[in-house]
């Protein structure tokens, strides 16, 4: 036999096991119960820090944009099919390829949209951002609608200050990417305005986002509700060269 060396190299990589099955069992029910909850708050803490630390995308150099608005009240509607491309200044220039439908909700509604658009370039993105220096954030719980996952929190703003969202925030549970943005404003940029609904949805595959489908709904104090969906796509080059061979009725040549 030999001296009283010995070696156990089997027995090592087991030790951390080991080690966590004599330590669960000197836990106290009541406290797993509260590691096991506390593990599962961690994780979203940690996707919502991911999203705070990366900020928001960039914005598409180049891109389809497709609106959709109405008028329910009068039963009027209006479609715009454009190419949008970002300008060195940040401003927004447009390629209209389609412009149809009421006039009305032409100019009342589709025009007015871009020229809020227009505005809302013009505020630093820092004072709109959905970050923890304007937003309080309330975790509420994981949804599943079939297509994702995702962590869901409550966003409420610190302060009343226009373009700021009361509602919900929708992470991806893998990249910490916004799937989901929805709620209202909680100050209405005009007096003729009562109140603009929002509904921000990203079409996700890998952490990019791929596409993103926005729904509005505007209360007025002159035409009733207007209703507007938006469908944004990016583009290359190319692709913006056959988007642009689109005819007036909307069908390709």
């Amino acid at each position: 036999m030999s001296s009283g060396r010995y070696r156990f190299t089997g027995w090592r990589p087991a030790l951390p096991i080991l080690l966590a099955i004599v330590l669960t069992s000197f836990v106290h029910p009541a406290n797993a119960e509260d590691a096991i909850k506390g593990f599962a708050v961690a994780e979203p803490e940690m996707a919502l820090e991911r999203y705070i630390a990366g900020g928001e995308s960039a914005p598409w150099p180049i891109s389809s944009i497709e609106i959709h608005a109405a008028l329910p009240g009068i039963n009027k509607t209006g479609q715009l099919l454009a190419i949008r491309r970002l300008a060195t200044s940040g401003e927004n220039r447009y390629e209209v390829l389609q412009l149809s439908g009421d006039r009305t909700v032409k100019d009342q509604v589709i025009v007015r949209y871009l020229h809020a658009e227009e505005r809302a370039v013009e505020i630093p993105p820092a004072a709109i951002a959905i970050s923890p220096a304007n937003y309080k954030f309330a975790y509420q719980g994981v949804v599943d609608d079939g297509e994702r996952q995702a962590y869901v929190f409550r966003i409420t703003p610190r302060r009343k200050r226009e373009g700021l969202l009361k509602g919900e925030l929708w992470l991806d549970q893998r990249t910490g990417v916004p799937a989901r943005r929805s709620g209202r404003l909680v100050k209405s940029p005009s007096v003729f305005i009562r109140r603009i609904a929002i509904t921000q949805e990203n079409e996700l595959r890998e952490g990019i986002v791929e596409s993103r489908l926005t729904r509005i709904s505007v209360d007025t104090r002159v035409v009733g509700r207007a209703e507007l969906v938006i469908q944004e796509r990016p583009l290359v080059s190319a692709d913006a060269t056959r988007f642009a061979t689109w005819d007036d009725g909307g069908g390709q040549q």
